[in-house]
């Protein structure tokens, strides 16, 4: 007779899914288990090295599992600008083996910087300008790769210190790209008359960062207690000047949690403000310590919007956004009239065209996923008379009927998204394999952002921009460093 009565217990976590990330500590390319546990997910790995390590990737596990129902197919470039050599995340960009084309491009034009923040993943200082013929060959590439591009933004750094940003954003609107944007500060756009003044004239979409309202927000996350009123200076002066605003709110547990429903309801009020941008806060580049398993995710930051808005936005009213992987962005709009709120999932059956949207089966009613992946995209920019089209288009082809006005849906809908990047703790290949954003360079390589922040790309091209009138060098040339 076995004396042995105990019986096996059951596991208090279940694995899902194997993927490739890296090692914190040396970027080593290593294996990681994605583990649902207690609701959430998490990110286990072992680097041969630095032992083990772990990461809170999703603060809803059933969430994770069902935006897997919007993946949908990539769109194939029309030419790549790298070959296959030693795989991902080795071989950017673009590859062969990368699942998506790019959405939306960045452009770095300096590394200089006229803040300091302590939370800066580009780690912006002493570095680089890129020339105007630098600038002006990345959008010829890109034209070259996409046909068509979506999006370009200026970033850096600060953009709008670069001497020649004028000119970088009229070569930009010259050429075949549907939208232009610049990623700011706003720092320059509260005092410079002159420099608003050129940048109304072009009149492109500002990506603007705007943390929160307390003093110790602004010190934290940007080193400057007292920098509020130059920010909503700036905002009230681009609202005089008629030009489109997207918040970009870098959200920290314990910093700024608690302020983003005000910062909605902000948006919602302010003239130049047509949606906003949540951001986790994410450790690459210069950041803060931090402990990565209380790190925010979309889920956390979407359940903050919901009960400080008292039902203004709903966590049902969050859409993932399929052309990247679905668990890095999620979207809602709302019809804005008034003081009246009403978010475009509540008139939408999401679940009824979610194969229009995912593009899993062959639709009778190609309008319609058509219609919805225009809105549902990292390259939606409200305010812009595209946008506003592609607002119209969705409500005709899935039967809405108000607002009455459709031409000018595009004005009244309202957008706030959540982006969640990542960083050495939470990079997993298969999200970066199918990213829609990218670093454009001026050797003609576009790198998945999310690459480009951790993989080792940024600081080789940093160096090597940096001293290349010196070396009389014209081309980058990845990989030495990082290559194991």
């Amino acid at each position: 007779m076995n004396a042995n009565t105990q019986e096996p217990s059951s596991s208090p976590e279940v694995f899902y899914e194997l993927t490739r990330s890296l090692c914190p500590e040396c970027r080593r390319v290593i294996d990681a288990k994605v583990i649902l546990r207690d609701n959430q997910v998490f990110l286990r790995k072992r680097c041969p090295d630095h032992g083990l390590f772990e990461a809170r990737i999703y603060g809803d596990a059933g969430q994770y599992v069902a935006a897997g129902r919007f993946n949908k197919p990539g769109t194939i470039p029309l030419q790549h600008s790298t070959d296959i050599d030693r795989g991902c995340p080795y071989d950017c960009g673009l590859c062969p083996d990368h699942g998506q084309h790019i959405c939306v491009g960045i452009i770095e034009v300096n590394t200089a910087c006229n803040m300091a923040c302590p939370l800066c993943f580009a780690d912006a200082g002493a570095g680089f300008n890129l020339s105007l013929t630098d600038v002006e060959q990345i959008l010829d590439h890109f034209v070259a790769t996409e046909g068509h591009p979506e999006v370009v933004q200026f970033s850096g750094g600060e953009p709008t210190i670069h001497p020649r940003i004028v000119d970088m954003v009229q070569a930009a609107k010259s050429r075949d790209i549907t939208q232009v944007m610049i990623n700011t500060n706003g720092k320059r756009f509260a005092d410079d008359d002159r420099f608003l003044a050129q940048i109304a004239e072009l009149s492109p979409s500002l990506y603007f960062q705007f943390d929160g309202f307390d003093s110790r927000t602004y010190e934290v996350l940007r080193g400057e207690p007292d920098l509020l009123a130059v920010k909503l200076r700036a905002l009230d002066r681009l609202a005089e000047a008629g030009l489109s605003v997207i918040l970009v709110p870098a959200i920290e547990r314990g910093v700024n949690l608690h302020e983003v429903g005000r910062l909605v309801e902000f948006g919602l009020s302010h003239p130049a403000v047509r949606g906003i941008n949540f951001q986790p806060a994410f450790h690459a580049g210069r950041h803060p310590d931090h402990d990565p398993m209380n790190r925010l995710t979309i889920p956390d930051i979407v359940q903050a919007i919901a009960a400080q808005t008292e039902g203004l936005f709903l966590s049902s009213d969050f859409i993932p956004v399929p052309c990247c992987f679905p668990t890095c962005n999620a979207v809602s709009y709302a019809f804005v009239h008034d003081d009246a709120v009403l978010p475009l999932a509540r008139l939408i059956d999401m679940e009824q065209y979610l194969d229009y949207i995912a593009n899993r089966v062959i639709p009778d009613r190609a309008e319609v996923r058509n219609a919805l992946e225009k809105l549902w995209s990292s390259a939606a920019v409200p305010g812009t008379p595209t946008f506003g089209q592609d607002v119209l288009n969705a409500c005709t082809a899935c039967g809405i009927t108000g607002p009455q006005d459709f031409g000018q849906a595009g004005d009244a809908l309202f957008m706030v998204m959540l982006q969640d990047f990542m960083d050495p703790w939470t990079f997993t290949q298969k999200n970066v394999m199918k990213c829609c954003k990218a670093i454009l360079l001026p050797n003609g390589k576009q790198i998945p952002f999310c690459a480009y922040n951790n993989v080792g790309y940024r600081e080789e091209a940093r160096e090597q921009l940096a001293h290349r009138k010196r070396d009389g060098r014209s081309s980058l040339v990845f990989g030495a460093g990082r290559r194991r």
